[in-house]
């Protein structure tokens, strides 16, 4: 049986009544991540989609406050009506991981640190948390950072609940930056590439003069399932870069990237709307979210060794993979026992970078390790951090790394 607490009172009592009894506790918001992660049987859900509102919001000053349990669906429309965005684009993961769409809240994006394109520009989700209120596992709220990044003094406990899904504190409150919407967004396609040739192609984009906001590469495959017609009718692999900003800023520096490019291959461009659901694809993993019983994998790698990492793979197995981040995020789907962990794993080792096995069945994620397994020493750290948060296990246990 669920708990469902209204105020952060409510939280810190049913934690101190979870570690009372030790039984441990499934933090929830809207619940569309919940297989994300190592499963936790037994766990007792902790739901917050009661804390939800935005108690502060000062365009003026480009900040919000909102309950953890707040939809971002609500949190969009709110900031949409001043022109304003959250910059990092958070991703909806509902369809790859069978959840129902829109039920993604800003507790559980900035918990698992979840970004989209933008953060190639704008970085990270937790670079833009400026502070929080939070219960430990010890039953214990606390605060930290404030509503402006100077209010950082001493340890960033914002960047450590960051990404931390969850396992040391239940964020009840967050405070985040947030931008001006761009006034004009132009995407660029290039039809042609291959990925080796595609992501060489993005790298010299994002290092050039026009201020690229986004780059991702498609192949032909993948790129036949968007709703846009010119991806999905492209009959080739589709390389996409976004350039947003003035209008009066955006015109020059699309024609000198389309400039630029115009040897590479055919091109064709999107605006508006067309622009805005290509990038949400790309975002929430829409090119693999159909549920064909293949796993799907996350790999952060540096850009320059994506492609071949991705053509290593395809040589021993059939995946398919695209590209966000200019190279550096790919999305890869294969079939559920090949590549197996340690192949994958193996194949990024050389160049560094981290996997995350993103969906799966709950018995192999159970057997295999669903996070980037950690050097010794790192691993000695996250553990003494989980003591001093939750010493009594009972917050998301396991759900990152067996034991913690």
């Amino acid at each position: 049986m669920s708990v469902a607490p209204a105020d952060e009172d409510g939280v810190r009592d049913a934690v101190a009544g979870a570690l009372a009894a030790a039984t441990p506790l499934e933090v929830v918001g809207g619940g569309s991540k919940r297989s994300l992660g190592r499963p936790m049987p037994g766990a007792r859900p902790l739901r917050l989609d009661r804390l939800a509102g935005i108690p502060l919001y000062e365009p003026d000053e480009l900040v919000m406050t909102a309950l953890a349990g707040t939809p971002l669906a609500q949190i969009e429309a709110r900031l949409g009506q001043y022109g304003q965005r959250l910059a990092f684009e958070p991703p909806d993961y509902a369809g790859l991981l069978g959840g129902a769409p829109g039920r993604s809240t800003i507790g559980g994006v900035m918990a698992c640190n979840l970004s989209g394109p933008g953060r190639i520009r704008a970085g990270a989700a937790r670079d833009h948390l400026l502070g929080i209120r939070a219960v430990s596992g010890r039953g214990e709220p606390f605060k930290s950072g404030g509503r402006v990044v100077k209010n950082v003094t001493g340890y960033d406990m914002c960047k450590l609940l960051a990404g931390s899904f969850g396992t040391l504190a239940v964020m009840t409150e967050l405070t985040f930056k947030v931008l001006p919407a761009p006034e004009k967004t132009r995407t660029l396609l290039l039809f042609g590439l291959d990925d080796a040739p595609a992501v060489a192609a993005m790298t010299g984009a994002l290092n050039g003069p026009d201020d690229v906001s986004a780059a991702a590469h498609l192949p032909r495959a993948l790129a036949a399932a968007s709703a846009v017609g010119y991806v999905r009718e492209a009959g080739a692999p589709v390389t996409a870069l976004r350039i947003e900003g003035s209008a009066a800023s955006v015109a020059p520096r699309f024609a000198a990237l389309r400039a630029a490019l115009s040897a590479e291959g055919p091109l064709e461009e999107l605006h508006g709307r067309n622009s805005a659901t290509f990038w949400r694809e790309v975002a929430d993993a829409a090119p693999l979210a159909d549920d064909d019983g293949r796993v799907v994998w996350r790999l952060s790698v540096p850009p320059a060794a994506g492609a071949k990492i991705v053509a290593a793979l395809r040589s021993r197995t059939e995946i398919d993979a695209y590209y966000d981040w200019g190279g550096g995020l790919i999305w890869l789907a294969a079939a559920a026992e090949d590549p197996d962990c340690e192949t994958l794993r193996a194949a990024i080792a050389p160049h560094g970078g981290h996997a995350l096995l993103v969906r799966a069945s709950a018995d192999r994620r159970a057997r295999l390790p669903v996070f980037q397994p950690q050097p010794p020493g790192l691993s000695g750290l996250t553990a003494r951090i989980k003591d001093s948060f939750d010493p009594g296990r009972i917050l998301n246990p396991g759900r990152m790394y067996d034991g913690l």
